[in-house]
């Protein structure tokens, strides 16, 4: 009995003829940390991991030093951006020129925050909503999809409207998380820098645009995007921790001994020691 031969079909896909072979991954996806980064971009980057790292875990400690590197940076940066991309007096500043009006005038809105309390824990208020409203913006990506890019810039005035209102009323908690959350961003967003080349920057600047049909994250960017809040609540308890140490190694030094004074009696001239917190 003669065999019947199936004609063949030619296909680009081998897997239908072999089932055990896995999917090859997305080669979007494959981590590959930069060989060369270039040296200017990588310092300043390096400069602002050490600034996270003050921010995060000593942001209430060193609060006159942090709210001066918040209002430089933050009026550095709306300046910089508006004296490069601009024309300012019908004139299209070059690069020197803006970087040198930035810094001058971060130079004097940092001295500001840091003199002005209140201007201080505004700032310190506008960063934490922004800082939460950038991380939920993110972070809800698989679900939701902003239908116009006024909704996302609605929403991050709000909470940091909100959050500068709160800190304003209670400043120590929220002068707390504010600066260790910001502090954990920076140390997120210099990681995403060495390892993917600030994708989740850019995919927060799609977000606000409310660009449609983006390709999902990795699975590096959801692991560093998770790692945040875990750093800013490391953070805090390191800010409180440091706190407690503090306000009771001055009770134990500035407590005397107890006097065998008559009872109802109080020594003249004394009083009370009272130790408000940094800034506070």
């Amino acid at each position: 009995m003669e065999e019947t031969l199936l004609p063949l079909a030619m296909t680009s896909d081998p897997r239908p003829f072999n089932q055990q072979l896995p999917e090859p991954p997305d080669p979007r996806c494959v981590l590959e940390p930069q060989d060369n980064p270039e040296l200017a971009p990588a310092l300043v980057c390096a400069l602002c991991c050490c600034f996270g790292i003050i921010y995060c875990c000593f942001g209430y400690r060193c609060f006159k030093a942090v709210m001066f590197l918040s209002g430089l940076l933050s009026g550095a940066l709306v300046i910089f951006l508006l004296c490069h991309k601009e024309r300012v007096l019908e004139t299209q500043l070059s690069l020197e020129v803006s970087a040198g009006i930035a810094l001058g005038i971060g130079l004097l809105c940092g001295l500001v925050t840091m003199l002005v309390r209140s201007v201080g824990l505004f700032l310190t208020g506008l960063l934490l909503g922004l800082t939460l409203g950038a991380g939920a913006l993110l972070g809800t990506e698989p679900i939701y999809q902003p239908p116009s890019a006024w909704v996302p810039a609605g929403g991050l005035v709000g909470l940091a409207l909100l959050g500068a209102l709160l800190t304003l009323r209670w400043p120590r908690p929220f002068t707390v998380l504010g600066t260790a959350l910001l502090g954990a961003a920076v140390l997120v967003a210099c990681a995403d820098y060495f390892l993917e080349g600030l994708a989740l920057g850019s995919r927060l600047g799609q977000r606000l645009q409310a660009l449609p049909a983006l390709p999902p994250l990795c699975w590096y960017s959801w692991v560093l995007l998770g790692t945040w809040p875990a750093l800013g609540a490391l953070g805090a308890l390191a800010q409180w921790k440091l706190m407690d140490e503090e306000h009771g190694g001055h009770a134990n030094e500035l407590s005397p001994e107890p006097s065998r004074a008559p009872t109802g009696t109080r020594q003249p001239g004394h009083s009370p020691p009272h130790h408000p917190g940094p800034g506070f």
